[in-house]
């Protein structure tokens, strides 16, 4: 499938139809600086603005400036939730009627409950238990990571192989899934 114009890129962000409805749950994909946080971000704010639900956690000087960066680009439309591990509860808690929820990044979150030693299946099933069941439509972040060499080491190949099974629930789940790559999105999966 080649580009769908229907979706915009980071440069034409401003094309998407305002009147363009965000779906219950989108999930956006790609990797390590491919567009897809400030993706999604556009597809909130042009639905006016939501809650920003942040999974990462500054653990080092390089991740606080990521994080920065992120704070940087949100502006007055924007609530903002820190939350590294309890991602179901604060879903739950910060879907509300008319308020859109984007979650960045579902990959942090998933490292984050692997380092606390969490049930990833049971994490992962509480989650898309509960799409279903929000007040707002939610829009998540992920890292396709599975695209390159196999990693050397166990924890490595066991965060690959956790990050693609939760992303498959999750896209199974959404109505609206979208690849980015090179800062330009792919429709992987359309609303009905």
């Amino acid at each position: 499938m080649l580009h769908d114009a229907s979706f915009p890129s980071i440069a034409d962000a401003e094309m998407w139809p305002a009147e363009a409805a965000l779906p219950s749950v989108t999930l956006v994909l790609g990797g390590v600086r491919s567009g897809k946080s400030r993706f999604a971000q556009s597809l909130v704010e042009r639905a006016g603005g939501g809650l920003y639900l942040a999974t990462a956690q500054a653990g080092d000087a390089e991740m606080a400036a990521r994080i920065r960066e992120h704070r940087s680009r949100r502006g007055k439309t924007w609530a903002a939730l820190e939350e590294p591990l309890e991602l179901t509860a604060a879903l739950r808690s910060g879907s509300k009627p008319g308020r859109p929820v984007l979650v960045d990044c579902l990959t942090l979150w998933l490292s984050n409950l692997i380092h606390a030693g969490r049930d990833i299946a049971a994490e992962t099933d509480a989650l898309v238990s509960i799409l279903p069941e929000l007040d707002s439509p939610a829009v998540f972040v992920s890292n396709e990571v599975g695209l390159g060499i196999v990693p050397e080491n166990a924890l490595a190949r066991a965060f690959r192989d956790q990050a693609g099974l939760m992303n498959q629930r999750v896209a199974d789940a959404a109505d609206l899934v979208v690849f980015m790559a090179a800062g330009l999105p792919l429709a992987l999966k359309k609303p009905a």
